[in-house]
């Protein structure tokens, strides 16, 4: 019955239409009194399928308010990791990540480990367009964590703007068998930052962001250390 009041009541189910494609619990209330209105007086509704309509009524208001506490509960915590990343502020830290910052010629390093002996280790590195611009062979290691300093040179020798930049590393074994690789950043934290999709990032002295969920470890920042930069 409900359809059919949307289909006769052209100007209010248009009206519904251009604002959401779906009803919210007013919309929902407002066609159950329509509904009421134009009922049969002869033949009204039955019993049954009026309770049935408040009790989807019910269940709409219900889903709605459960909806509302979540989105109060995802912009709270959102504050609390604000909160929590500015004790950050001024201090080290190292967090999983690749990107690369060039900056009055300074180029930042990249920690990468190996989870096994790596007889080749190549480096890729691309510019913030994702292009790439450089690719180096590194001896083979151990396993181990071992420090990635670029030049800030592309493959024919040309110096790069400043900018961001990020490296991915690919490492196999005597058999030729993939090494798993991970990454690493490290830097004093100058500010913080959240981004459009509510990601709470933590913005480094060269330039660099990361993640506050992708931190592993923090330390204090000597005050010296701190005068120096």
């Amino acid at each position: 019955m409900i359809e059919s009041i949307l289909h006769n009541q052209g100007a209010f189910a248009g009206s519904e239409a251009k604002g959401s494609k779906a009803l919210d619990k007013d919309a929902f209330l407002r066609l159950l009194v329509t509904q009421l209105q134009h009922q049969d007086p002869l033949n009204p509704m039955d019993d049954k399928q009026f309770i049935a309509q408040l009790a989807q009524f019910s269940s709409l208001e219900q889903m709605n308010n459960i909806a509302a506490g979540i989105t109060k509960l995802t912009e709270q915590a959102a504050s609390q990791d604000m909160l929590s990343a500015a004790a950050f502020m001024g201090k080290e830290v190292v967090a999983a990540g690749s990107g690369l910052s060039k900056e009055k010629g300074a180029v930042s390093s990249v920690d990468f480990t190996l989870q096994g002996t790596a007889t080749e280790v190549q480096v890729f590195v691309y510019d913030s367009s994702n292009n790439l611009v450089r690719t180096e062979k590194l001896s083979g290691r151990a396993a181990g964590t071992y420090s990635y300093a670029w030049d800030g040179k592309d493959d024919q020798g040309t110096s790069l703007p400043d900018g961001r930049y990020s490296v991915t590393f690919a490492a196999t074994d005597a058999e030729g068998t993939p090494v798993l690789v991970s990454t690493a950043v490290s830097g004093r934290v100058t500010a913080v930052e959240r981004t459009e999709d509510g990601v709470t990032r933590l913005r480094l002295a060269d330039g660099r962001t990361v993640a506050l969920s992708d931190v592993r470890t923090v330390t204090e920042t000597s005050t010296a250390a701190t005068e120096q930069e």
